[in-house]
C-alpha cells in the first residue's frame, strides 16, 4: 500500500510518501510545497491543487492521509490552513483517491506511543523509522511522513473494523 501524508498549510505544505507492505515501512519520495506569501489567496489555493495533482500523479497513492487543523487563537490563520486543507482534499477525491484524517494526537500516539510527544521526538522517530540518513526538512516534510506513518500504523486496525462491520 502506497500512502501519501500531508502537512497542510497555505505558505507551506509538506508531503511525503511511505510503502507499506506487510509490517515494514519504507519510505518514498518527500518534499514540500511553497506558496508566495505576497500572492492572493485564490492563487496561492490554485498553486497548491496543481501541484498537489501533480504529486499524485507521480506517486500514485492508494490513500491520502490529512492531518486535521488545530489552532488555539488565531482565526485568520485557521481559517486559511482550512481552506488549503480543502484544496489537497479535493485534489485527491478529484484524482478518486480515498482520504483519511488524523489529529496531531492520534499521530504522536502511533510514532512514539504518547500523545504529548514534542515536535522533535516526532521527528527524530520518522528519520529512525524510515532508516533516513537525517530528519527531512522542513519541519513540515517530516511531519508529513509522521501522518503516512500513523495511517500505516492504523489501517490494519480499521481493516479489521470494516470487516466486522459486514
Amino acid at each position: 500500500m502506497r500512502i501519501l501524508g500531508i502537512d497542510p498549510g497555505i505558505a507551506l505544505t509538506g508531503f511525503g510518501v511511505v510503502e507499506k507492505d506487510g509490517t515494514r515501512i519504507k519510505p518514498g519520495g518527500y518534499g514540500h510545497i511553497s506558496t508566495e506569501s505576497g500572492t492572493p489567496i485564490p492563487e496561492r489555493l490554485k498553486i497548491l491543487y496543481d501541484d498537489m495533482a501533480n504529486i499524485m500523479e507521480e506517486y500514485v497513492p492508494d490513500v491520502v492521509a490529512v492531518e486535521e487543523i488545530f489552532f488555539n487563537n488565531n482565526a485568520k490563520t485557521a481559517i486559511v490552513a482550512a481552506q488549503a486543507r480543502g484544496v489537497i482534499i479535493l485534489s485527491a477525491v478529484n484524482n478518486g483517491i480515498k482520504v483519511v484524517e488524523y489529529t496531531p494526537l492520534q499521530v504522536k500516539q502511533a510514532v512514539i506511543g504518547y500523545g504529548r510527544a514534542s515536535k522533535q521526538q516526532v521527528q527524530f522517530m520518522v528519520k529512525e523509522l524510515l532508516h533516513l540518513k537525517e530528519i527531512p526538512r522542513p519541519d513540515d516534510t517530516a511531519d508529513a511522513l509522521a501522518i503516512a506513518i500513523c495511517h500505516a500504523h492504523s489501517v490494519d486496525a480499521m481493516d479489521m473494523m470494516e470487516r466486522k462491520r459486514i
